[in-house]
């Protein structure tokens, strides 16, 4: 009687095989740390400061969040207008506005 209440303890105490970081097949930590590295070296602008550059620019829009690209360091956008999603893609290192799809 113990050893399922055991198991049990055991199974729900063991975290997800998510919560361990799996690297890329090319070695590479994933986009997160690189914007975090980018940042801490003074490569990249500070996601902050390119969202109060960007979304004001988007009147009507609800800022829903963001992606970032390690291997391009743009950052992309996404909002929401009129039920139309928008991307604004921005250059991490300069904050530059370099493409946008959506109305």
């Amino acid at each position: 009687m113990k050893t399922p209440v055991a198991l049990m303890i055991l199974v729900l105490a063991t975290p997800p095989a998510a919560a361990f970081p799996v690297p890329t097949a090319d070695g590479q930590r994933g986009d997160q740390m690189k914007a975090f590295d980018g940042r801490r070296a003074g490569k990249l602008m500070p996601l902050r400061e390119i969202e109060r550059r960007v979304v004001p620019t988007m009147p009507g829009a609800q800022y829903l969040g963001f992606e970032f690209d390690g291997g391009s360091s743009v950052y992309t956008l996404k909002f929401l207008r009129d039920g139309q999603v928008i991307w604004v893609d921005v250059d991490g290192r300069s904050g530059q506005v370099i493409g946008r799809t959506g109305k």
